[in-house]
Parts: C-alpha cells; sequence; structure tokens
C-alpha cells in the first residue's frame, strides 16, 4: 500500500502528525495488547515463524504439473506509481567500462533511482504501518519511531532483512474472485459488505468451496486474484500509447476492490503468514478510502501492525488462474535490505 494515493491532509493524519487531542490517537494496540507477539517481545518477523519442515514438506507435494509462474511485474519507468514515486534506470555509458586484457573485455552497469519496495511488486515489512497512539507510533511488536536504532538511515529492529532471513515457503492459495462474480471487481462505492468491489469472509468461503481446495490454514500464503492488476498488463503494456497509458494509469490508481476487513480477520483466524492480491493496497479501497468499513486500509493495520501478517502488493496472477492452478508451491523472500520498510522481487510458485 502507498499512502502517497491518498490526500496529503490524510496522509500525515494517518502516518505523520503527532496528534494534540486524545480523539486523534488510536489507543487499541495498547489497550488490547498487541505486543508482545505470540513468538515473544524479541520477534522481529512475525507470521513467517509458523513455518515448520512439516508444513514446507507438505507443500513441496503440490507441484504435480512441473510447472512454474513467476508472480512479479515489470519494473519501468512508465509503470503504474502514486504520486511523485517512480522508478528510472539509467546505463552510464554504453559500454560502461572496457575495453579490458587482450580479449577486449566490456561491461554494462546500471544505476537504478527508486522508492524501493514500493514500485511495482512490494513486500510491506513491519516498519511500512504504524498506529498513532497516545504513547508515539506504534508498529509490530510494540516497538515505536521513537525507539533506538530507527531512524531516516533505517527502521532497525523493523527492519525487513529479520523477515528475509526467514523467507517464505508454504502453501500458496490463489482465490479467484473474477470467477465468483463473473467478471473483474469493481472499484467499490460503497463502505459495505454487499459492495461488488469488496471481498467479504462469506466470499473467501465461497471461494475455497467453488474451487475445490482444502481450507486456508495455518501456514498458508493467500493470493486475491480481482483483475483489477489488468488494467497495468505487462504482457501487453508496452504496445500502448503514451495517451493510453496515462488514462491506464488514472484508472489504476483511482482506487481499488480488494479485501474488506471480515476477509482480513477471517484469514488471520485461519493463521496465515502472507497475504497479497494483483492491486497496489490489497485492502478494498472505495468511498473515503475506506473498505468494508470508513477507516481506509483496515486490513493494513489488523494484519500487519496487530499480527505480522505481511502483504506482497501488485502481483501478476494471470497465469494460475487461467491454469486453475488453486493451490501450489509458492517461495518467496525479501532482499536483505538492512533497516528497509520493505522490498521488490519476483515471487515463484510451482505447481
Amino acid at each position: 500500500m502507498r499512502l502517497a494515493a491518498v490526500p496529503a491532509s490524510l496522509a500525515l493524519a494517518f502516518c505523520i502528525a503527532l496528534p494534540a487531542k486524545a480523539q486523534e490517537v488510536n489507543d487499541a494496540p495498547l489497550t488490547e495488547n498487541w505486543a508482545p507477539s505470540e513468538w515473544g517481545p524479541d520477534d522481529k518477523i512475525g507470521a513467517a515463524n509458523r513455518t515448520t519442515p512439516e508444513l514446507v514438506l507438505k507443500a513441496v507435494k503440490l507441484v504435480k504439473r512441473g510447472k512454474v509462474a513467476t508472480l512479479g511485474k515489470i519494473y519501468a519507468g512508465d509503470a503504474p506509481a502514486f504520486g511523485t514515486r517512480g522508478f528510472r534506470l539509467t546505463i552510464p555509458g554504453l559500454p560502461t567500462g572496457g575495453p579490458f586484457g587482450g580479449q577486449k573485455l566490456v561491461y554494462n552497469d546500471e544505476y537504478v533511482a527508486t522508492e524501493l519496495g514500493q514500485v511495482g511488486t512490494q513486500f510491506d515489512g513491519p516498519g511500512h504501518i504504524g498506529v498513532v497512539t497516545s504513547k508515539g507510533m506504534y508498529f509490530y511488536n510494540g516497538r515505536f519511531l521513537g525507539d533506538d536504532g530507527i531512524g531516516p538511515y533505517g527502521m532497525g529492529p523493523l527492519g525487513v532483512e529479520y523477515v528475509a532471513q526467514k523467507g517464505y515457503v508454504c502453501r500458496g492459495v490463489v482465490l479467484d474472485a473474477v470467477a465468483l462474480r463473473g467478471g473483474p471487481l469493481p472499484i467499490p462505492k460503497e463502505n459495505d459488505k454487499s459492495d461488488p468491489g469488496i471481498v467479504t469472509d462469506e466470499d473467501v468461503k465461497a471461494m475455497v468451496e467453488r474451487q475445490g481446495i482444502a481450507p486456508i490454514g495455518e501456514g498458508d500464503c493467500v493470493f486475491l486474484h480481482t483483475g483489477h492488476g489488468n488494467i497495468w498488463d505487462p504482457k501487453k503494456w508496452d504496445t500502448f500509447d503514451k495517451a493510453e497509458k496515462t488514462k491506464r494509469v488514472a484508472k489504476f490508481n483511482s482506487g481499488e476492490p480488494g479485501l474488506g476487513y471480515s476477509a482480513c480477520e477471517y484469514l488471520a483466524e485461519r493463521k496465515v503468514i502472507l497475504v497479497g492480491a494483483d492491486t497496489w493496497g490489497v485492502d478494498a479501497v472505495g468511498k473515503g478510502f475506506g473498505g468494508e468499513r470508513p477507516q481506509p486500509f483496515e486490513c493494513h493495520i489488523t494484519l500487519q501492525t496487530k499480527r505480522g501478517i505481511w502483504m506482497l502488493e501488485n502481483l501478476d496472477l494471470t497465469q494460475l488462474v487461467a491454469d486453475k492452478a488453486y493451490e501450489f508451491l509458492f517461495v518467496w523472500s525479501p532482499l536483505k535490505i538492512k533497516g528497509g520498510t520493505g522490498s521488490p522481487g519476483n515471487p515463484v510458485a510451482l505447481y
């Protein structure tokens, strides 16, 4: 999720300015004892701790056809991005260096400037989403932005490198909401479970049953296919002219169908370890930037900040749904970026 998609005033209230009035804070993390996590006060990984050798061996058995799908999208300067975020690749000279030696070796290197982890396919790590409380800005497992080691040059104990050391090898499940609804889901218009752009807990159960797969369970990685990601189709993107790309970027960024609060609570109760979607924020984002309820990005808080269930966004799930590969071996690890809030990458599904 990228907060640059929301108005500046909301972004400031959500994650920057410390409020002066009591009603401007959310003390649920304190009163509901979100910390320490079930893995102890020193944990920096979150729900990936649920991964066991037994679950890995069980997930490996899902590879039956010998097929592979890469789920990451293309990183490119003209791909959809919010606000001033962007991706720029420059090759400083062709060749960058050489020739060397009798064989006249030359080489090329690139310089990349980007908001790392927040452009393209992206992983939201422990340092990404917090809550403003009366004691400060609260993040996963009771850490605050004022804690030692957390600053402008890295998130210290909230850094993504701890999750990267563990990684994800799990049973992947793709929930095909396009098949359930009979077409791509629309951007929600109302903060209500009945809105067709919002995927609820009952929808999740219905998709599992419709797809004929085992119930979602502990250690699973769950991904939602809404069809919204096809607005930014990496296979066709370079065939569009500038005007068409501009139109598609605006539509893609204007909101998104996605998971409602009830669905995220249900997945958390099933003890999943990772949630993702073919959208830029996983949450349903519609009226007032809310989803099933008016609170913006409520799934981000209930999954990430409260439970350490991180997210993968802007996934390409088209091959999996085309092959009806609804469960598969999923393999992924964020990059070991010390102090990073997230990571880019290219997850792999084997089935």
